[in-house]
């Protein structure tokens, strides 16, 4: 009876235990902490489409170690979690970055920091765009093309060798499209996608941004001439992507003036003593006059003995052109200048002002025209040469308050149109816009992190000051992430962005 007794409580201490073990919460890898699942997303053949961001442009060059941490490529190592496929890139041949064509160089190297600004990386770019082992060896799911526009994706002649010098083909496609007559959309939608990203009108708006609207690169317009814009190329994208009922993640555009690329130099860095001033007051002073008594308002600052005096710029879409009241004014008294000498004065200045840092008319100085403030100019006298202080900044160096409303009220089409195509559509959708004004405004923190658009330091940016570093692009595709998990139901957690360095270094 004992021995009996003994065994029926081994038998009762076993079955606790078991029970004990089957009651404990395994914790997945998972966003939930549930096992991993898809949900209603397939994710075996995902191709991605887009422009420079979508492909992992860094540091002003496409090259491998960039490629390897686009948001396209840490998105589809997390679906292959859950049953995602090969995620084919068209790698470049090096790290250098940058391209040859038959053997002539083209684009690159890449840009590192050194300690005190972008430079770039010794070498020359072995990557040769003319390379038919690259065609053969796809076809690529990353269908990222640096510099596309929203319409791009839709020629035929985008990945045409013949129509590079000629402005109407893009080297990046070219060297991976299947044939000269194939578009980006048919290059991807030949894959038979089971899901797509779609990212795509940033340089729609963006063109025209960087070049300060000088007009060599306009916007996008939204409904376009007989209907072909930005909403009809949108509408044709989507429409073919989801035409086999294929689901995927589509993101809007966020505003320019988010990215350090605008917001870096500022529009105040001129430093003057009191013998400068003394000198410059009087002149712009003068204009002002001569503005006022012809009923326009005031175009230039009183400057201070300071190192924050607004720099002097261009403005092509002032409504007024100054040009022919300062030369007359300079002519008569008090000035009594010769008309050559009024004459340049007035053409010089005529549409001309210092620049406006205040929130309702905020100008931005691009950073690539950093260099040239305080620099001379050549084929000017000594008086009026200086860049920035007595030679204005030219239109392609500045982005005006007037252009950025432009830019915006652009921006704010596109991404209603992309909005509404993503509700109509069942389709996964990223605010982009809202993520970087975010990160713009304050940044954002996670896993220990906080990620910033200040250039260099904030983590978020390249040295190009336009597209994200690895971190950066991190975040971008956890974002995404997250947009899947909430529209199909799958619980992929993302990465960590501890795992991401904030720059690339010299040498990779």
């Amino acid at each position: 009876m004992i021995k009996n007794f003994k065994w029926l409580l081994l038998v009762s201490l076993t079955f606790v235990a078991c029970n004990n073990n089957d009651g404990e919460a395994i914790v997945y890898d998972s966003s939930d902490g549930l096992p991993l699942t898809a949900g209603t997303a397939n994710f075996s053949k995902f191709v991605a489409l887009g422009n420079s961001l979508t492909a992992g442009y860094s540091d002003n060059a496409l090259f491998v170690d960039g490629q390897k941490a686009s948001y396209t490529n840490i998105m589809a190592q997390q679906f292959k979690l859950v049953g995602g496929g090969e995620f084919k890139i068209p790698y470049m041949a090096d790290n250098i970055g940058g391209f040859k064509i038959n053997g002539t160089q083209f684009s690159g190297p890449r840009l590192y920091f050194n300690g005190t600004a972008p430079v770039p990386v010794t070498g020359i770019p072995t990557t040769e765009i003319l390379n038919p082992a690259i065609v053969t060896a796809g076809p690529y799911n990353n269908c990222g093309v640096p510099g596309a526009k929203s319409y791009h994706l839709l020629s035929p002649s985008y990945g045409s060798a013949a129509g590079i010098s000629l402005g109407t083909a893009n080297p990046y496609y070219v060297r991976f499209a299947t044939n000269a007559s194939t578009s980006v959309l048919a290059y991807a939608m030949a894959q038979t996608p089971t899901f797509f990203s779609l990212w795509i009108g940033n340089n729609d708006v963006l063109g025209y941004a960087t070049t300060g609207g000088d007009g060599s690169n306009p916007i996008t317009p939204s409904a376009g001439v007989a209907g072909v814009g930005f909403d009809a190329t949108y509408d044709a994208l989507v429409n073919s992507l989801t035409s086999a009922g294929a689901k995927g993640v589509v993101a809007n555009i966020p505003y320019v003036n988010t990215v350090p690329f605008f917001t870096t130099v500022p529009t105040n860095p001129v430093p003057l003593n009191a013998a400068q001033v003394g000198q410059l007051n009087p002149l712009f002073g003068a204009m002002n006059s001569m503005l006022a008594a012809a009923g326009q308002p005031a175009r230039f600052a009183t400057l201070t003995a300071s190192a924050t005096n607004p720099l002097l710029i261009a403005d092509e879409m002032l409504a007024y052109d100054a040009t022919a009241l300062f030369t007359a004014a300079f002519q008569g008294a008090p000035f009594n200048y010769p008309l050559a000498t009024a004459g340049f004065l007035g053409a010089l200045y005529g549409k001309a002002r210092h620049a406006s840092n205040a929130t309702a008319s905020k100008d931005y100085i691009l950073l690539t025209a950093s260099s040239l403030i305080g620099a001379t100019q050549p084929g000017y006298p000594a008086t009026n040469n200086t860049i920035g202080v007595t030679f204005p900044m030219q239109d392609n160096t500045t982005l005006t308050a007037s252009e950025t409303a432009l830019v915006k009220v652009a921006t704010d089409a596109y991404n209603a149109k992309i909005k509404s195509v993503a509700t109509a559509k069942g389709l996964a959708f990223v605010d982009a816009n809202a993520l970087m004004t975010q990160i713009a405004n304050g940044g954002i923190s996670a896993n220990g992190f906080t990620v910033t658009s200040a250039f260099v330091t904030g983590g978020g940016f390249s040295t190009d000051g336009v597209h994200p570093s690895p971190r950066g692009y991190a975040l971008i595709a956890n974002k995404f992430i997250e947009a899947i998990n909430t529209k199909y139901g799958s619980n992929l957690k993302g990465v960590s962005l501890e795992n991401y360095r904030i720059l690339f270094p010299k040498a990779l």
